[in-house]
């Protein structure tokens, strides 16, 4: 259950505008950043910044993939009050709550549990030219970073079309997303793959082999401890995924 409306995505303000030594005043556009609390079971477990969107689907994403609950939170068990900050009251029976620690970009959230992840095991398989239409299409999607240049993107697809898009200020916060909205609307994640807008970090990886996603396409690189969990874990991983050009990290064989 919400209360109140969700903020927009962006504001207008002015700004000047210099180039060599005249300047301009004029209107742009800012990417909206909120605070946000969440509560399980009244007790303030996480704090970190996102855009106010899709926030029911964040938190799903999040705790499930963090393993704080087992199962997905439905509407009845989440009140979201929208104001200077976002404050989100968790009702769960079976939470399971270790200590967090903030991550990289705007306090992405992690959980200090060392996890392992079994190999990812699928049939999934792609070209070159269907991911560098699919890469296409998701940029064409990006209206918000052309608007504000300030926004992070992942979407979720089966290798033939877009499935699912999320937008956020944080990069963690976009995959967190796409895995919540998935478990809402029971959209299976195996034999799927990801786009993403920004670097691969070894926890963004980490969040995919949770749910055995078998590859990840991004335009940035990835780290060296990204590509040891992938190696690890069976995922291909591919970066600089620019124009007709691409680099294949690790499990090549899903490529042809």
């Amino acid at each position: 259950m919400s209360q109140n409306h969700p903020p927009l995505h962006y504001v207008k303000m002015m700004i000047a505008k210099v180039q060599d030594s005249s300047w301009n005043e004029v209107e742009d556009y800012v990417a909206v950043e909120k605070r946000l609390k969440i509560f399980l079971n009244g007790v303030n477990i996480i704090n970190l910044s996102c855009t106010p969107f899709m926030i029911e689907e964040l938190i799903n994403g999040l705790f499930l993939t963090e393993e704080i609950v087992k199962d997905k939170i439905l509407p009845e068990n989440m009140n979201i009050t929208y104001g200077d900050e976002i404050i989100v009251d968790v009702i769960s029976r079976n939470a399971d709550i270790s200590e967090t620690s903030a991550l990289g970009c705007l306090g992405g959230v992690t959980f200090t549990k060392r996890k392992s992840f079994e190999r990812v095991i699928d049939h999934f398989s792609t070209s070159g030219d269907d991911i560098r239409m699919l890469f296409a299409k998701f940029q064409e999607k990006s209206d918000l970073f052309r608007l504000t240049g300030c926004f992070h993107s992942a979407a979720l697809s089966d290798g033939q079309k877009i499935l699912v898009y999320a937008d956020d200020i944080g990069r963690h916060n976009t995959i967190d997303k796409l895995v919540g909205y998935c478990v809402l609307k029971d959209i299976p994640l195996v034999n799927k793959m990801i786009l993403l807008s920004c670097r691969i970090s070894s926890d963004i990886v980490s969040k995919c082999a949770k749910w055995k996603i078998p590859l990840i396409a991004s335009r940035a690189a990835p780290t060296d401890l990204a590509i040891d969990i992938a190696t690890r874990t069976g995922i291909t991983l591919i970066g600089f995924l620019r124009g007709d050009r691409f680099n294949i990290y690790t499990n090549r064989h899903r490529v042809s």
